[in-house]
């Protein structure tokens, strides 16, 4: 299972609590109702594959440069009736997932940040507007993913107040999970790191914590962290990743008395993926009736294809090479589910996307309810990142992505005051009932490693 740690190991780090005075360098640039940022500059985007992949608008000068600018979006009345305006704060939390790309990998695929501004690029600048916008956007609970300057983020996070975990992939990546929270929110009761490399799962990494609400010592919840292999042509790895997290969230929710779970990270999976519907609709998976490259969906998200300045295959070479390319080999399945002796995936959680449940316009959202976009770089426009929750919980309110049109004026991130190639999700939950509200569970026995 990777190292199991108990609250209170060697993974943890003690945060110093800042002053009024707080980060000087690190000016907060979010509040809770909306988020703006002015740019002023930007680069004239290229396709990959060595052509340009749309005309820039801008090449002559004429378009300004685009305004960055997030909104929260308020939810609907929570499940029961309940009026959210009848929970304290003592019952909501906020959540933020945060791919905010590894400063190895910026240079071990420049490529795919061709159009992007060297300045932009930078890890000293991209540091600083990443820990300007966690700052400002003050969450209880960071869920960050590509991080190979761990220490980095905790000197400037640690003074203001959160306390962090970290768990670097194995093989020869530098890059890992890392979760942050706030000491005077939450009290880590059990901490757990995944390495998928003893499974057969490759070098992927992915973190799970139960925590306690230290004003409300009755509400407890295990948030998990992953960054789930990119490679688009190995579906049967990302469902064996995501499945074998699944199980662990729910193995920790049952022994803290089946406490609700949120499940942060970058999936690399489209809303229009098998793997989406697995996730978001807790039905089974038949392996049989999928080609493996295409279960994540992300090999029709190039830029030009979004975007319609390229077009699709033909549809019966697309049959064709479903056709050709659906067979299982037994080892695959085996990596896929557990098991070759069957083609059926399962998972033992019922989970809601938070973006899914809280509307927004359409100018940000697909028919699923999800972002357009979490993501653009030179080589894929559109949705990987995801918070899932599971029942006990309801989000309030989300931070809103960015539509289209504004996406494309960038020419590609990271941009301005936008410090990685991903969005950050932000969403905060509500508890909808006490679980479980006896003292006893703290000495609950039994280890789950």
């Amino acid at each position: 299972m990777g190292c199991c740690c108990r609250a209170g190991s060697s993974w943890l780090t003690t945060p110093r609590l800042i002053t009024n005075s707080a980060s000087l360098n690190f000016r907060p640039i979010f509040n809770m109702c909306s988020v703006s940022f002015h740019c002023n500059n930007t680069s004239s985007p290229t396709a990959s594959y060595n052509r340009r992949w749309y005309k820039p608008e801008r090449r002559g000068g004429i378009s300004q440069a685009p305004e960055i600018v997030r909104h929260w979006v308020q939810g609907d009345a929570l499940p029961g009736g309940k009026h959210q305006g009848n929970i304290g704060a003592e019952e909501r939390f906020t959540v933020v997932s945060y791919n905010i790309l590894g400063d190895k990998n910026v240079s071990n695929h420049g490529d795919l940040y061709r159009n992007v501004l060297p300045t932009y690029l930078d890890w000293d600048h991209r540091r600083r507007v990443i820990c300007e916008e966690l700052l400002g956007l003050n969450p209880d609970i960071i869920c960050l993913q590509e991080v190979d300057k761990y220490y980095d983020l905790l000197n400037i996070l640690e003074k203001a107040g959160y306390l962090g975990s970290y768990k670097r992939r194995t093989g020869g990546s530098v890059d890992g999970c890392a979760m942050f929270w706030k000491v005077d929110k939450f009290q880590l009761l059990e901490g757990e790191s995944v390495e998928f490399r003893q499974h057969g799962l490759r070098d992927n990494v992915a973190q799970l914590s139960v925590f306690e609400m230290r004003e409300a010592k009755s509400r407890r919840l295990v948030v998990g962290n992953i960054h789930v292999l990119y490679n688009p042509n190995r579906g049967d790895v990302k469902l064996g990743q995501i499945r074998f997290l699944s199980s662990r969230a729910h193995i920790l929710s049952e022994k803290w008395d089946h406490v609700p779970i949120v499940l942060a990270g970058d999936y690399n999976s489209t809303p229009q993926s098998p793997i989406y519907k697995f996730l978001s609709s807790s039905e089974q998976l038949n392996l049989m009736l999928h080609n493996r490259k295409e279960l994540s969906g992300q090999r029709r998200c190039h830029p030009s294809q979004v975007l319609g300045l390229r077009r699709e295959k033909g549809i019966l070479f697309v049959l064709m090479d479903r056709f050709f390319n659906s067979r299982w080999s037994d080892e695959e399945i085996n990596v896929a589910i557990g098991t070759p002796k069957s083609h059926i995936a399962m998972h033992p959680l019922k989970l809601n996307s938070s973006y899914a449940m809280v509307k927004g316009p359409l100018t940000t959202r697909d028919n699923s309810g999800e972002p357009l976009a979490t993501s653009y770089h030179s080589k894929f426009l559109g949705t990987v990142d995801y918070l899932w929750y599971s029942d006990g919980l309801a989000p309030t309110k989300v931070l809103d992505t960015l539509p289209i049109n504004v996406l494309k004026k960038t020419g590609g991130l990271p941009y301005k005051k936008l410090g990685s190639d991903h969005l950050a999700l932000v969403s905060e939950f509500a508890f909808l009932e006490v679980v479980g509200a006896t003292e006893d569970r703290l000495s609950v026995k039994g280890d789950i490693c």
